[in-house]
């Protein structure tokens, strides 16, 4: 067994799926025949693993993600290697594909695919400190956002019954969630998928059609425990979230957040993410 792979101690249920993943990244990495080269990294509750590896293409980043079988299938499974059409974004491209069942317990997708020079801007999702990024940094991520708005795609993230459901489910059934601009959207566009020194992006399991505003509003939402980046954010997408679709957006963002800080996400959020509310709902 390689080194970076060495099971930990199984104490607790999270230990033993820790344990679990790491199998899938040296069966993987085994398939594709690359060499794991560094510590692998856990995504959202343990769903997804990830490490450098090296091989035939070079230094290369291997990621595994393990679902549940009615849940390894549709847009989200197939995400990343559906944003291979996406050449004009700086992001990772995938190079191979390898999925196999566990049995009937789960089923695991693992995919081969370019590295990504530099860090991710965040080892969370949720903005703790300022980012240290250049103003360069910060002009790519607009025309980035803009660039992908404008190209078509059969995948959807979330359509109007979706949008309405979710806001109304939160806010009650008196807010107005029609949608009257829809864009391409990365839609999980936070911190922890944002690289630097260089611009670059991660994570595409996403990204399709969603309210116009919809990656902005992700992005300022994760943002709120920093609120000068927070303004920085809004400044620079200001044409996109004042506007009626991009409340709306941001309303739905806010929603699938507090959703996951109910199930126990982001616990200090909750308050800046009340407050953001409080004045989209005026």
């Amino acid at each position: 067994m390689n080194g970076y792979l060495a099971a930990e101690p199984q104490t607790d249920p999270d230990a033993t799926f820790r344990n679990f993943q790491r199998h899938n990244v040296g069966r993987a990495a085994d398939h594709f025949g690359v060499t794991v080269t560094g510590t692998p990294s856990f995504g959202w509750r343990l769903r997804t693993i990830g490490t450098p590896v090296d091989g035939r293409h070079g230094a290369c980043w291997l990621r595994v993600v393990s679902e549940e079988p009615q849940w390894a299938q549709g847009h989200a499974w197939t995400g990343n290697l559906d944003g291979n059409t996406i050449t004009t974004v700086h992001k990772p491209r995938v190079l191979d594909v390898f999925e196999w069942p566990e049995r009937d317990w789960r089923n695991q997708r693992a995919e081969l695919m370019t590295l990504m020079p530099g860090e991710p801007c965040s080892s969370t999702d949720v903005l703790w400190t300022l980012p240290n990024v250049s103003a360069a940094w910060w002009r790519d991520l607009r025309q980035s956002v803009d660039t992908l708005a404008v190209i078509p795609t059969e995948r959807t993230y979330a359509d109007q019954v979706r949008v309405t459901d979710r806001i109304r489910t939160r806010f009650g059934d008196t807010v107005d969630t029609t949608v009257t601009h829809w864009a391409t959207a990365h839609s999980d566009l936070h911190w922890s998928n944002l690289m630097r020194p260089d611009f670059g992006i991660l994570d595409w399991e996403l990204w399709g059609t969603a309210p116009e505003g919809t990656d902005a509003a992700t992005l300022l939402c994760h943002s709120l425990l920093v609120p000068t980046v927070a303004e920085q954010v809004h400044d620079l997408f200001a044409d996109r979230l004042d506007t009626p679709s991009g409340r709306i957006a941001q309303l739905n963002v806010a929603a699938r957040l507090l959703n996951r800080i109910d199930g126990g996400d982001y616990p200090d959020l909750a308050e800046p993410l009340h407050r953001h509310v409080r004045t989209l709902l005026i």
